[in-house]
């Protein structure tokens, strides 16, 4: 199921260990992750980052368990630690001897002396419990392990300051039970087989890297709980079970069972597929209990720091869900997310306190359409298409008579535009404080491609359903009509946006791509092929596309540094790995050659090992040699590749009503 292994030149490096980051989910918005060298380098990273609300509430529990094994008379710690200062002790990262996944499972083997220790961390789906699990593969003699359970219970965005914080520690059958304070969840570290000593330790300054250098608070303290030790004998093995469940299973070796045939089950459903990013794809589907639909399903966009955003997960539907076979997810996002509908908008991101949903984006709802679109393709399910038609003919007319933050469809020329002062409404939405980087207000490009996409889109649902269409093939033909004020003949390819406040903006940007890409495109075959061409020398890296061209005004090649200079440079030359997904759709309109295709993607597939382990991350710097940036798992880069994967791998590509073979 994965070829991701490492040996002891990468695991004993520990500038690259540290950089290659693990991840578990359970399938609710809960996770564990840490790094390969075993360092926490960011206040995301722990062995419990429990989803106290589905899918969001995200609180660190447990952080980690410090592992010392004595051997034959010494003492070997498999354990690292950084401390205030940049000081690493100890470096128990010098005893792996090989790292690799099995399936999403981390597995560590450690050697020392003539023994060999398998140490591996899963999740239990649909729970959030964390296995801990240890095996004495090779051994002469047993050997007594010792490990500390370091524990907290903070937000997972925030760090903690221990001092004069006294958590109730008390023991319980089997381990411990922690509660933090009143009203806290209470959560339990357990093992069948270790002898448990509490204790209440503050252990302060761990310093985190990352945190640091993204210019925010890198300085954490973690509470010792308790000292769990065993006596292990060659072929022996003890689990660790970190869980806020009343009674979580305890043995280890059904629960990893579980595992494993809840992912095999995963890859079975896309043999066609590389496993490895099936099993990516469903690290970001996690469950959001509706009125209407307790078992409600949706899309978290990042990991470690994004919840459910409309516009990412519309996006990313067809490739999570649709080409990995997983029709009936799909089915119950589009109807958790139509509950959400609101003046004619779907959500740009729910709250991770809860609050009400945000409504600030333009370009959700439209995706939603084609979300839509895919999965009837897919599924041809009328009753779904039939429940939701109300819903999206709502849409159109609030898009039509206006709606929030100027979002109309202007009556010169049927294009949708959409914008005012101090908010971002497309996908290139940094902002800071009050500035927003790109506001784009007018009509941008790719929001009009989404627009004419959707009352086509919209036109087909009608006449399946057996209703007129005519209304919006009178729209679509109008957009369509007006779409050439997008073509800047000057400069060979589409403004990115028109009728701004300062004019249109020639900026090369790869938001054109999509007018090319999408289901139905507005554009002339000629100026498809010009887009696609100019997008390719100037726009496209080996891990996706930048935002903004080399050489135009306001390019930044690296994305670092502190919040704002961070979020200036998120969408002014920063390489987005999900833009190769248009970039590939549109290269096979106009091209329709599959090996070139393919191509583009090989790069993206060997990430896979680079950052996030078994993922692909969310941003790379603009300039060579594009190291990655931002999320180390997002979900629209892995559902991208996924869905133009499927369309290559299936070797018969549909463009409108042409197959090729």
């Amino acid at each position: 199921m994965s070829n991701i292994e490492f040996g002891r030149s990468i695991c004993g490096d520990l500038v690259i260990a540290q950089a290659k980051e693990w991840l578990v989910t359970n399938g609710i918005g809960g996770y564990a992750s840490g790094t390969v060298a075993g360092l926490l380098t960011r206040r995301y990273h722990g062995l419990l980052v429990a989803a106290l609300q589905p899918p969001l509430g995200r609180t660190l529990l447990a952080a980690k368990l410090d592992e010392t094994v004595t051997y034959n008379g010494s003492q070997y710690p498999l354990f690292a630690n950084r401390w205030s200062g940049d000081i690493v002790d100890p470096l128990g990262f010098y005893h792996i001897e090989r790292f690799h996944l099995d399936g999403t499972t981390p597995v560590w083997s450690y050697a020392f002396a003539d023994a060999r220790f398998i140490k591996r961390i899963w999740m239990q789906p649909g729970e959030n419990t964390t296995y801990v699990s240890y095996y004495v593969e090779r051994a002469t003699s047993p050997l007594t392990f010792l490990a500390k359970a370091l524990v907290n219970y903070r937000d997972y965005h925030g760090t903690t300051r221990g001092d004069g914080w006294n958590m109730q520690v008390e023991r319980v059958k089997h381990g411990l039970q922690v509660t933090a304070f009143e009203g806290a969840i209470p959560f339990v570290i357990l093992s069948k087989r270790a002898e448990v000593t509490p204790t209440h330790e503050w252990y302060q300054n761990f310093e985190l890297s990352v945190e640091q250098y993204r210019g925010l608070g890198s300085l954490e303290d973690h509470l010792d709980v308790g000292e769990f030790k065993v006596t292990l004998a060659i072929g022996e093995a003890v689990t660790f079970v970190i869980s806020t469940e009343p009674e979580p299973e305890l043995d280890g070796a059904p629960a990893f069972l579980k595992r494993q045939t809840y992912e095999q089950g995963l890859a079975s459903l896309a043999p066609q597929l590389p496993a490895q990013l099936c099993l990516a794809a469903d690290q970001f589907i996690a469950r959001r209990p509706t009125n209407a639909d307790a078992d409600g399903r949706t899309i978290l966009a990042g990991y470690h720091w994004f919840g459910d955003w409309g516009r990412d997960t519309m996006i990313s539907l067809p490739g999570l869900t649709l080409v990995t076979g997983r029709h009936e997810v799909a089915r119950s996002i589009l109807r958790t997310f139509a509950q959400y509908v609101d003046q004619g908008m779907l959500p740009n991101r729910f709250p991770d306190a809860g609050e009400v949903p945000e409504y600030n984006t333009v370009d959700a709802t439209l995706w939603y359409f084609e979300a839509i679109r895919a999965y009837f393709t897919a599924t041809h399910d009328e009753k779904l298409l039939a429940e939701l038609f109300p819903v999206l003919a709502e849409i159109i007319d609030w898009h039509e008579r206006g709606t929030r933050y100027q979002i109309h469809v202007d009556p010169s020329d049927g294009l949708l535009y959409a914008g005012e002062k101090g908010v971002q409404l497309t996908w290139m939405d940094a902002k800071v404080g009050d500035w927003v980087v790109t506001p784009r207000i007018g009509k941008p490009v790719e929001i009009n491609a989404l627009w004419y996409n959707a009352l086509l889109s919209m036109a087909d649902f009608a006449r399946l359903l057996g209703k007129q269409p005519d209304r919006y093939m009178t729209l679509a033909n109008r957009v369509q009509e007006s779409f050439s004020k997008f073509w800047n003949e000057d400069r060979g390819f589409c403004y990115d946006v028109i009728d701004g406040p300062d004019g249109n903006d020639d900026a090369l940007r790869p938001n054109q791509l999509f007018a090319v890409s999408l289901n139905h495109s507005p554009l002339e075959m000629d100026h498809q092929k010009a887009v696609v061409d100019i997008s390719g020398r100037q726009l496209l890296t080996s891990h996706g596309l930048r935002s903004l061209a080399p050489g135009e005004p306001g390019y930044i090649g690296h994305y670092g540094g502190d919040a704002r200079q961070r979020d200036g440079a998120y969408h002014q030359g920063t390489v987005w790995a999900w833009l190769i997904g248009p970039f590939v759709s549109a290269h096979l309109r106009v091209y329709k050659d599959p090996s070139t295709a393919r191509s583009f993607l090989e790069p993206l597939i060997h990430h896979l090992s680079d950052h996030g382990l078994g993922s692909i991350s969310e941003i790379f710097d603009g300039d060579p040699p594009f190291t990655p940036r931002g999320c180390f798992a997002q979900a629209w880069s892995v559902a991208e590749v996924l869905r133009v994967l499927a369309d290559i791998q299936d070797e018969i590509f549909s463009y409108r009503g042409e197959k090729i073979e």
